[in-house]
């Protein structure tokens, strides 16, 4: 059994490096008090990964700002699953792969939650085509190769929230996605991280996407084509994955580039991704680069 139900990593008044701990406050979702500059409370633990959080330590503090639960030095490069979720296919007219299809994002792009901005790079801006894609992240916790299905949520740590920003044009001007998905802080992450063991069953993962306060996207990991086991089995055939490695599990649907009227994220929007079990509301803010 895990020593925690959820973790945060942050910056406290007291630390001006990262610290990492678990909420006093079980039912508090950490994103909405962050944004709302409300208290978080935490228990700090000894350690300085998710990974590897060491022991609790018995000191508390408070978060004065929240970062992604992986840092960008150890998540190395992060794994992608495009077209994942049934009706994401469906409202697209597009056939049901019978493989993932897979893509990767750089560690740079790793990005904060709120107050960190989500910028949309001036390269993309006069293209109006940034996208949102509200995803639940996994943290792989020990290395992985040629895993079966059967055994593969062994290696699964645990899960968050992620929102993949995209620029369409550029996305659709290649064969590889990686170019349009892959600048500075298009991958927010966060707020908490949830251990695996805090839900039965990963299926029963709720995730809604929300754009200035209207939900867009609102599924639950009951509608994956391909489920958490066989993405990490699939992905970990001849490849060593290493423990820190994000994997982005695809996007219900409700994404901009296909509703009616099209939308697109702008300077000053806001993007809510919430995820159930206490992971909470990850929050970006939108700007445009100048």
């Amino acid at each position: 059994m895990s020593t925690y139900t959820r973790l945060v990593r942050f910056i406290s008044p007291s630390s001006p490096t990262p610290l990492i701990g678990e909420p006093t406050d079980s039912s508090l979702d950490v994103g909405l008090a962050s944004y709302e500059s409300k208290p978080i409370e935490v228990e700090v633990f000894s350690g300085k990964s998710v990974v590897s959080p060491g022991e609790r330590t018995g000191r508390k503090e408070v978060v004065e700002r929240l970062l992604s639960p992986i840092s960008q030095e150890e998540v190395g490069t992060i794994r992608c699953i495009g077209l994942n979720y049934l009706k994401h296919a469906q409202e697209g007219g597009l056939e049901v792969p019978s493989v993932p299809t897979v893509f990767t994002k750089t560690s740079n792009t790793l990005g904060d939650p709120y107050p960190a901005p989500t910028v949309i790079p001036k390269a993309f801006v006069a293209d109006n085509a940034a996208d949102y894609e509200a995803e639940v992240a996994i943290v792989i916790g020990k290395k992985v190769k040629d895993v079966s299905e059967e055994e593969a949520l062994d290696y699964v740590l645990g899960f968050t929230a992620s929102n993949d920003v995209s620029s369409r044009i550029a996305q659709f001007k290649t064969t590889q996605w990686s170019y349009s998905k892959s600048f500075d802080g298009a991958l927010p992450l966060g707020p908490a991280f949830v251990h695996k063991d805090a839900v039965a069953d990963l299926k029963e993962v709720k995730i809604k996407g929300i754009h200035n306060g209207n939900t867009v996207q609102d599924s639950a990991l009951d509608d994956l084509i391909f489920s958490i086991p066989k993405i990490v089995s699939f992905l970990s055939q001849g490849t060593t994955i290493q423990p820190g490695t994000v994997i982005i599990t695809g996007t219900p649907a409700g994404v901009g580039w296909m509703a009616n009227p099209r939308i697109t994220l702008k300077d000053g929007d806001e993007f809510r991704v919430f995820v159930s079990h206490g992971v909470g509301t990850l929050i970006n803010k939108i700007v445009e680069e100048k």
